[in-house]
Parts: structure tokens; sequence; C-alpha cells
């Protein structure tokens, strides 16, 4: 079993800082207590496509690309970014709440054939009540989760090809049809940590997702769903989102985690970890509770940093060492059922170099990935004496050499 591995794209905005462009302050209404983060990109078009590119090259299978009031919306974006890739599959986030299951399955449709079949879901419940509000959504945390099984009920009902009929609490269809049903049909992600969340991965998940907890309490998780989806005569994969500071030594990544600590004032923390304890998410609760709020022991399990969480929502820790110590744990983590690894790291265009100049070498030589193809330019000596370059002169960057 090899890993997967896909990046992020930031289009709620990137930068050097773990601060956000949008304060917390207010569910990020108001900036009042936080003065706007210096260093960040907008993300605009180009700079995506950027961070899209570099993941491709760098061999990245997809991109994760997230939802909510402060991002860009998923499937328009992903879908221009596609035009400027490739191979690059899209993670497309999307909440069920605010569309009909039979016109995402066919805007899902549609993408397939657009994109020559590059297409993921990761389907996101939702755990903050006033996000939900925000989007028109008033159902409760539990009911929630209960419309998303109808909801993904009723998506695979209409990729069939054929009239599809669904009465439940949330949805009525009656004739429901995807005439021209994706094919390949796409993966469906989904993550959630609560007693109603779980059936629902078990129903209907292609690959539950985790966010990067100690190895033990993920553990737990894969046995969670592997025993509620055998309960159901389905096979479940999982995978894990985490965020990654690797560098050439174990000095250097640390040093840079510390940087990012450096950046966060007190005032900046305790309003994020106000905004974040109001959160219905079990899985966020399990975030927050890994570093209790504070600065200190933020190194929860060898190499995994809890620092990204004291201000950032959603997954919060970070795989942070060597590359060799980073491939490590992404091991570990492999040889407890993970197989799919959805990466992050401030920024993102220089993080997804840094990893994959780095750890993905180390992941193919342990076998854990298929060997890269070495470049054509490597032992190619330039014609004016110096080592092999890329085109226009840029020096090669050899994995772990950076």
């Amino acid at each position: 079993m090899t890993v997967h591995l896909h990046w992020f794209l930031p289009t709620g905005g990137d930068g050097r800082t773990l601060v956000d462009r949008h304060a917390y302050t207010d569910s990020g209404i108001k900036r009042s207590r936080i003065a706007p983060a210096s260093g960040v990109r907008a993300p605009d078009i180009e700079y995506l496509a950027q961070i899209a590119k570099a993941a491709e090259q760098l061999g990245f299978e997809a991109v994760l690309t997230p939802t909510g009031t402060w991002c860009e919306d998923a499937w328009l974006t992903t879908a221009a970014l596609a035009q400027h890739t490739e191979r690059l599959k899209f993670l497309v986030a999307f909440r069920p709440g605010v569309i009909s299951p039979v016109l995402a399955a066919q805007m899902a449709a549609t993408y397939q054939r657009i994109t020559r079949g590059r297409l993921l879901l990761n389907v996101v419940t939702g755990g903050d009540s006033t996000e939900q509000r925000r989007f028109g959504d008033h159902l409760d945390h539990d009911r929630r989760y209960a419309r998303t099984s109808e909801f993904l009920s009723v998506v695979r009902g209409v990729w069939r090809g054929e009239p599809y009929d669904f009465d439940g609490e949330h949805y009525r269809v009656e004739g429901g049809l995807t005439a021209l049903p994706p094919d390949p049909l796409p993966e469906i992600f989904f993550g959630g940590s609560s007693a109603a969340a779980g059936p629902v991965a078990a129903d209907h998940a292609d690959v539950y997702l985790t966010w990067g907890e100690p190895p033990a309490l993920v553990k737990e998780k894969i046995n969670w769903i592997r025993g509620l989806a055998a309960e159901r005569e389905r096979t479940v994969r999982f995978g894990i989102r985490l965020h990654t500071i690797s560098r050439d030594s174990a000095r250097e990544a640390w040093a840079t985690a510390d940087r990012l600590l450096g950046d966060l004032d007190t005032e900046t923390v305790t309003a994020a970890q106000q905004a974040l304890a109001r959160s219905e998410s079990v899985g966020q609760q399990r975030m927050l509770a890994l570093h209790g709020g504070s600065r200190d022991g933020l190194e929860i399990s060898p190499n995994l940093w809890a620092g990204i969480g004291l201000v950032r929502g959603g997954a919060g820790t970070a795989l942070v060492g060597s590359h060799a110590d980073v491939a490590d744990r992404i091991e570990e983590y492999h040889d407890l059922g993970i197989e799919h690894f959805v990466l992050s790291g401030y920024p993102h265009l220089e993080e997804a170099y840094w990893f994959g100049e780095g750890v993905t070498p180390e992941l193919s030589a342990r076998g854990l990935l298929p060997r890269i193809p070495a470049s054509p330019l490597l032992g190619v000596p330039a014609a004016n004496g110096r080592p092999a370059s890329a085109p226009g002169g840029a020096p090669l960057l050899v994995g772990g050499g950076r």
C-alpha cells in the first residue's frame, strides 16, 4: 500500500505567518483587536496557479481547496486552475447543506468531463453554527450530519444514470437524474469525530479524513470507523490532514516553527482561542485539547507540533523536523492504515518545494511512493562548464539540497 500525497490551495490568502488575514474577533467581521498581518499574499488566480503548478511538478496527486466565508469558491477556482495544469486533481470542499444534491451531482459530472476526470469531493458538514447560519443553514449539529447522509444517498443515486426517487426528512427527489454520469465517479472524502459523523462515514465515505492527532488517537479513530464500516459490509480508506515544516536539518525546521510562534502575540492567541472554543465541532475541540491554549509543551508527540492550532481552526498540527524525521512520521501513520496525506505549510508555495524536494525522495526510497523519474537534465553538463540547469538558466533543484 503506497501513500497518496496531496497539497493545499490557500484560497483565503497565504503568507509567511500563522496570523490569518481574517481576525477571529466578532467571527472575523470586525478587526479592531487584531492588526492586519504583513506579508499576506492575496489568493488571486496567478498566485494559486503557481502553487498548483508546483504541486503538479513535485508529484502531488491532488490539492485540497477549502470552503467557507473567507475562501474563494472552490468549484469556480479549481475549474479555472484546471486550465493551468494537466494531471493535478482537485479535492473540492463543499457544504451539502447549501446546495441541491441533484445539482451537486450534475456539477460533479460536468467537472469530470471538463477536467478529464480530475475531481475528488471533500464533503464538509460544518461544525460552526454561526458560519452555517451565514449561508442560511439553521439545523443543529446532529441534524446536519443526518442531512449529509441523505445528501450523499441522493448524489450516489442520481449518478446511476437513471431516474431516482428519494423521500427523506431533508430531501424529496422525484426522478432525479444525471443524464451523463461522471466517469470515473469522484471519490468522496469525509471527516467528522462526533458520534453523529461516524455512521455517515461508514455508509458513504470512500476516504475518511482525520486531523493530525498523535498516532495512538488516530489509531482509535481508524478502528472506530473501520468497525462501523464492517457492520455495513463496506470498506473505508483513511487519510490525515497535516501541516509540514521540513528542512535539511531538524534544527532548521524547529527554528522555523519557533519563528512562526514568535509572530503570535498574546492578544491574537486569546482572541483565536475564544472564537474556536465556541465551535460545535468535536474534531475542533480535540484539536484545542492538544495544546490547551498554552505555548508550552507544543510538541505533543515526536515531531508533531500543535502550535498552528493556537490561531488556526481546523487542522492545527504540523510535522516538524528533518526530511527523514517527517518521512518517519508519515511512515508511522501509514503503518496504522493511513493512505492519503493532505498536507500544507506557510507559505504554501515554498513549503511545497521543501517537502517535494526533501521528503518525497525519502518516501520513494522507502518504497512508499512510486519511484520519481529522473530529470532529463541530471548529469547533463552545460556548455559553459557549469552544472546542468533548468530552462532559462535557473539552477536545478535537487531533493534535500535546498
